[in-house]
């Protein structure tokens, strides 16, 4: 018996709705069908290449030769879009944010529940290269017990020109790239967090926060700095990871960087003094190649392939594995972000058990 091929409809043929349409041509298991959105252009677009395109989202529904619909609109229409797709018995794969609050995540869940229809958030940035590199120094405790991290993505044009300006469409960094940093930090550290404390910045004028810098405890007492920026010119590290025995930076997505490991672990001879500004320090001395006691050595590399998350979506749905973005994994980062926008609005630390 031949495999099922799964008919797919797009929801919001903009930028990512046209990544996910190349992307797709690279998995045999599912077949992009049709197009809806509510710009003709876009619509004229899909039709140029061949696409089925529908009038109204209803005409969607009631198609019932539409196994998935992937919804890539903005994150006000998410819920209702999902909702209304799983009870007409379709699976349905979402953008991120999956939702606007951790409500409408419950309500979708149990949506999902009930009419057997899976529903999963597209977190594709499990497969960066750069995230992958430090699961890997973890998992492997190249640096020791890591006690400290931060993650973060740097630019300077701003938000863009679109209804990202707008709170009541889910605009907003923590929403765009603060749910991918949060996603994969809770991956890193698979223990409750403790205590939150952020504070966001509107420099440029908008409703919604152009960037965002939070400080999160877990229940280790391990920390962590998550930030984003869209006003910086000069970018710090993506990531900078600390273990009781070596460090790690990651300066971009070209994998630039370094890894220092010590190599005596028991190594605590102290450091001649040196000249530091207008003073002597020991504590401050950096380590030599002439002292041998690090090994410097570039980040290592991590090949992977998001289409996994496709098959994964199809795996699930024949119940032959289990989702790879669980959608209590998307719950706890929303709560998170709530949490964030709490202590922003508070001006103090948010205490939590999540």
């Amino acid at each position: 018996m031949s495999e099922k091929i799964y008919s797919l409809v797009v929801i919001g043929y903009g930028g990512m709705g046209s990544q996910h349409v190349r992307m797709l041509e690279k998995v045999d298991r599912i077949k992009v069908t049709g197009m809806y959105d509510t710009k003709q252009a876009r619509l004229d677009e899909a039709a140029s290449q061949g696409f089925k395109t529908y009038d109204s989202l209803e005409s969607v529904l009631t198609d019932a030769t539409v196994d998935i619909m992937l919804i890539a609109t903005p994150n006000d229409n998410h819920h209702d879009i999902a909702v209304r797709g799983m009870q007409a018995g379709k699976h349905i794969i979402c953008e991120k944010p999956a939702m606007l609050n951790s409500g409408e995540i419950e309500d979708v869940m149990q949506v999902s529940e009930k009419t057997g229809k899976l529903f999963m958030v597209h977190q594709n940035r499990r497969w960066d290269e750069d995230y992958l590199a430090v699961k890997k120094l973890m998992d492997e405790n190249t640096l020791g017990e890591v006690f400290y991290l931060e993650t973060r993505v740097h630019g300077s044009r701003g938000i863009p020109g679109d209804w990202r300006h707008e709170a009541s469409r889910g605009g907003g960094m923590v929403l765009d790239w603060g749910v991918h940093l949060l996603d994969r930090l809770l991956l890193l550290f698979p223990e409750p967090v403790t205590s939150v404390y952020a504070k966001l910045s509107y420099i440029l004028g908008h409703q919604v926060d152009d960037g965002m810098k939070a400080y999160i405890t877990f229940e280790s007492g391990k920390t962590a700095l998550v930030e984003v920026g869209t006003t910086n010119f000069i970018p710090l590290p993506l990531w900078y990871v600390t273990g009781r025995y070596g460090s790690a930076a990651i300066q971009d997505w070209s994998m630039n960087g370094q890894v220092a490991t010590l190599d005596r672990v028991d190594d605590h001879k102290d450091a001649e003094p040196i000249v530091a500004g207008a003073g002597l320090t020991k504590t401050m001395a950096p380590r030599t190649k002439k002292e041998d006691t690090i090994t410097i050595n570039p980040v290592p590399r991590v090949e992977s392939d998001v289409r996994e998350f496709y098959y994964n979506f199809i795996d699930s749905i024949e119940q032959t594995s289990q989702p790879i973005v669980k959608n209590e994994e998307v719950l706890r980062v929303m709560k998170l972000m709530e949490a964030i926008f709490e202590s922003h609005k508070l001006g103090q630390a948010v205490q939590l058990n999540l």
